[in-house]
């Protein structure tokens, strides 16, 4: 895909102006579509001066808990092979741990109940130490697993470890081999490999530098130590847009991208979430997935929308000033490059179930029951009430989400093959309001309508 000259002139402009109004020393953007880096861009200088080197494509930056995404991924590809369940206690598979009790699913979307950070040091400017070194730490719970969103680094050290635990291997060698090789991002590693960007911060009230220190953070490293590129951080966009290549199953992705806890502030609206090592938003209804990272002297964002694939990563390294540059960009570019429509025709399949369209009553309420274009069924208005979508499932239907995901949908005929009855989730769904003709349970009042 070629873009207009006025969309990179635009898309250069936006990535300029957050240089400048946010103070950064560096920033580089780019932006995906159809699983492949359409735009790229970069502003400032690695070390903030004006003779300094301009970053590429190629440099790399510390995306801090972006790290956390693919620590998620490599646990859910452990549960895709059976080595483990997400509804495990940790203390299956780590029974040294004090909290067993939590589950590796509560660990993935922050709802463990674990502190936020460790109990020693200032962990993201000095040097780790090990697993055993954790724990002596007193990593303990601030909740009661399950029933809050407590952000926890701490949690994500501990999926390390798990990793490695089952694995053999240190929770990075896992990942490079089952999700960085096969997805070719060889420029994504544990520690800096040059070119990177120098770790700085910009003195709030003077035009300062100030370097960060960097250090290998042993079993905290799971909680934001990866460095990586734009060039890179654009196939991880690409992944999560459902460009999976085999690292995952699509199905498997849907489920990590589902919401699980509110990030509730209390006197604020909310419109994110997290999911299974995933930050979710929803802005207007449209759906975006992706995630955050901050670390001592650097920033980084990669959000992508759901429903198109289109996706947008932003790396800068500052300790703090990145604006809504990333979603400013995504937004400028779906607005100058819109998706074209897929277009409509005709599918014959849609005759197999011809018969099931039209309306239907549950009780009194009634339904129209649809054909979808992808040969599933709509049943009312998805978001509205009990409206669902439904895909095939064997000889029946499954539901895909609303109120019935998950539930089964049985199509019940009479003699002849015509359709008189819906089951799902055990409610009975009928021609008309109490059909005679149909069994009706609790039976129908022997007066009928009347």
């Amino acid at each position: 895909m070629t873009l207009e000259a006025s969309t990179t002139r635009a898309l250069d402009h936006r990535l300029a102006t957050e240089q400048s109004r946010q103070r950064l020393p560096s920033v580089v953007a780019a932006v995906v579509r159809g699983g492949r880096t359409v735009w790229t861009g970069a502003a400032g200088t690695l070390d903030g001066r004006s003779a300094g080197a301009t970053p590429t494509a190629d440099t790399q930056y510390r995306i801090g808990s972006i790290s956390k995404t693919f620590v998620a991924v490599e646990v859910v590809r452990l549960r895709d092979e059976g080595r483990l369940d997400l509804a495990d206690t940790i203390g299956v598979h780590l029974p040294e741990v004090p909290f067993g009790h939590v589950t590796i699913a509560q660990l993935l979307s922050h709802t463990s109940g674990l502190q936020a950070e460790t109990d020693g040091p200032w962990w993201e400017r000095t040097p780790g130490d090990d697993w055993a070194g954790l724990l002596a730490s007193g990593v303990a719970l601030r909740f009661t697993p399950g029933t809050t969103f407590h952000y926890s680094n701490a949690g994500y050290g501990v999926l390390g470890e798990l990793i490695a635990r089952l694995r053999g291997a240190p929770w990075h060698e896992a990942v490079q081999h089952g999700i960085l090789d096969p997805l070719g991002m060889t420029r994504t590693t544990r520690r800096p490999v040059g070119p990177s960007a120098p770790g700085l911060a910009v003195h709030p009230l003077a035009d300062l530098l100030h370097v960060e220190p960097e250090h290998d953070h042993v079993s905290m490293a799971p909680a934001g130590q990866l460095w990586s590129t734009t060039d890179d951080l654009a196939r991880w966009a690409a992944f999560l847009g459902g460009r999976v290549e085999g690292v995952l199953s699509t199905d498997s992705l849907a489920e990590m991208l589902r919401p699980v806890a509110v990030n509730d502030v209390p006197g604020a609206a909310w419109t994110g979430a997290h999911a299974l090592g995933w930050q979710t938003w929803n802005v207007g209804g449209r759906r975006f997935a992706g995630h955050g990272g901050s670390m001592p002297g650097f920033l980084a964002n990669l959000r992508v929308d759901t429903t198109t694939g289109d996706g947008v990563v932003v790396m800068a390294n500052a300790t703090s000033g990145l604006g809504t540059v990333a979603i400013d960009l995504l937004t400028l570019f779906c607005d100058a490059e819109p998706t074209p429509p897929t277009p409509w025709h005709a599918d014959a399949h849609h005759a197999d179930a011809l018969d099931l369209a039209g309306p239907w009553f549950w009780g009194t309420y009634a339904s129209t029951l649809a054909l979808e274009a992808d040969g599933g069924l709509r049943l009312g208005e998805p978001g509205q009430g009990r409206g669902a979508r439904f895909a095939r499932d064997g000889d029946g239907w499954v539901g895909r989400d609303g109120y019935y995901r998950g539930e089964p949908l049985r199509v019940e005929r009479d003699a002849g093959g015509t359709p008189v009855r819906l089951v799902l989730a055990s409610f009975v769904f009928t021609r008309t309001p109490y059909d005679a003709r149909a069994d009706v349970p609790g039976g129908i009042d022997e007066l009928g309508w009347h």
